[in-house]
């Protein structure tokens, strides 16, 4: 039986609201990401690996256990909800939606989640070792779409309903090291980025619309669906961080100035999927996707074409109104013209990152300003700037809060606590994503995490305070 555009894109939609900064933890989410200068040990991975250095006269970091789920949109909100439901909506109240999700392409869905690998987190002197498994999810409702629920049909205007869609899985295995000076230092990590699996649209082979004349509607669409199992790709962060001074600390980073995964490739995660006949893409897999009934292997996509033709009342019962063409046609064979299997890349989106922070003596203030270079999982392609402070005055008991600004429609509060007592290391993070009040949040992020390092603790040094006009009393000369 044939899948319908409908029921798989639904499908699709409600997959990633179900899952989960390529890398977070529970610290940074409680200062809604000011951490470029303040990350400590396995946790400055990701942030600025500069930071590693400082950690090289502290014991070692050993993370047993770590969690970590968002989903934000662009416009779902207790309050967007409660103004939409239950009362019609005005024409201005209607251009004012419309106008807030042309802003950003559409109604927008991303979701993420993070499970850093037990025991494969570890650092030690000025060197880490990390291992974190990623799963992203990002789809898109055009305006068009939004805008024919609202308004209806113009007559004479063609509507884009294209829809957009990345699912990706990737396991992130890092190794960073840095290099301290007097005054400054630095650091970078090199990743193994093993994909584990990836589904998208592809936006350059995808477009669909609609339109309306004085007696009915016309439309067409075509979406490429694009899978890949078992990828692989090297990645680079690099940093910078000065050493402490009057308790102020300067850094800035390059988070993924080289980041590819190739798909379609020989992989251990493809050859485990591929059951006991290291086949891929019949009945023995672990997992594979189907289309019309039948297994999609790695060599294979699939193009719906859809026709809408002449929909008005009376062919609107009408079973031809809604065509595609035939199976064999939508089965696209990622082929070259020897046979062999075409690979493809997904670009891993890179982020800059400029950094300040001030040592008190009972609490830490942190800023940082994150630029992205694309509109892509993680990444925005806007300047967001972020102030957090810790409390210290308990350090067994540090608490902490924060705040992000990357324009109007895109706002974070963050908090958390931590307990680190001993060994152990306890923190928790949450954050009102796209909003600041329960009833305007748009999405959630928790984290916590578990942490040992040795009995004597991972203590920062104290920062002395000198009361300002106190005598100086001088020694007696000695003759």
């Amino acid at each position: 039986m044939k899948v319908s555009l409908t029921k798989l894109l639904l499908l699709l939609v409600l997959t990633t609201s179900l899952f989960a900064q390529a890398k977070r933890d529970p610290r940074v989410v409680g200062l809604a990401g000011a951490y470029g200068t303040v990350a400590d040990g396995i946790f400055a991975v990701g942030y600025n690996p500069a930071l590693i250095a400082l950690q090289q006269d502290k014991p070692f970091m050993l993370q047993l256990f770590g969690f970590d789920f968002g989903m934000v949109s662009n416009y779902i909100s207790l309050g967007n909800l409660n103004t939409i439901s239950g009362d019609t909506l005005t024409t201005e109240d209607k251009d004012l939606i419309l106008r807030d999700l042309d802003k950003s392409g559409g109604l927008r869905l991303y979701t993420d989640i993070h499970m850093p690998i037990p025991i494969l987190n570890f650092a030690s002197g000025n060197m880490a070792l990390t291992s974190n498994l990623v799963v992203l999810g990002d789809a898109t409702i055009p305006t068009g779409i939004m805008s024919l629920l609202l308004n209806g049909n113009p007559v004479s205007e063609e509507i884009d309903m294209t829809l957009k869609l990345d699912l990706l899985g990737v396991n992130e295995l890092g190794f960073s090291f840095a290099i301290p000076s007097d005054d400054f230092a630095w650091g970078m990590t090199i990743k193994y980025l093993q994909g584990l699996f990836y589904f998208g649209i592809d936006s350059d082979s995808s477009q669909a619309s609609l339109i309306t004349d004085t007696t009915a509607m016309y439309g067409s669409g075509t979406y490429f669906f694009r899978q890949g199992v078992g990828g692989s790709g090297l990645g680079l962060d690099i940093g910078f961080t000065t050493m402490d001074f009057d308790g102020w600390r300067i850094g800035f980073s390059m988070i993924n100035a080289l980041g590819t995964i190739n798909w379609n490739r020989p992989s251990v995660i493809k050859n485990i999927m591929a059951g006991s006949d290291n086949i891929y893409g019949n009945s023995d897999d672990l997992f594979h996707m189907t289309w019309a009934g039948m297994a999609l292997n790695d060599s294979m996509a699939v193009r719906y074409n859809y026709t809408i033709d002449t929909l008005n009342m009376q062919t609107m019962s009408s079973d031809s109104l809604f065509y595609s063409n035939p199976t064999d046609e939508q089965i696209v064979y990622n082929l070259d013209e020897d046979g062999n299997l075409k690979q493809f890349s997904t670009r891993y989106p890179a982020q800059f990152r400029f950094s300040v922070s001030k040592r008190f003596p009972d609490i830490l203030v942190v800023s940082d300003l994150l630029a992205g270079f694309e509109d892509r999982f993680f990444a925005r392609n806007r300047w967001r700037w972020s102030i957090g402070a810790e409390v210290t005055k308990n350090p067994t008991f540090p608490i902490r809060f924060g705040y992000s600004w990357a324009g109007y429609d895109f706002k974070e509060l963050g908090m958390g606590f931590g307990i680190h007592k001993g060994p152990i290391i306890f923190d928790m993070g949450l954050a009102f994503r796209n909003g600041v009040w329960i009833h305007s949040m748009k999405g959630v992020n928790i984290s916590l995490g578990v942490t040992i390092t040795s009995f004597g603790s991972r203590k920062e040094e104290p920062v002395e305070s000198t009361p300002e006009n106190e005598p100086v009393i001088l020694p007696p000369d000695i003759e």
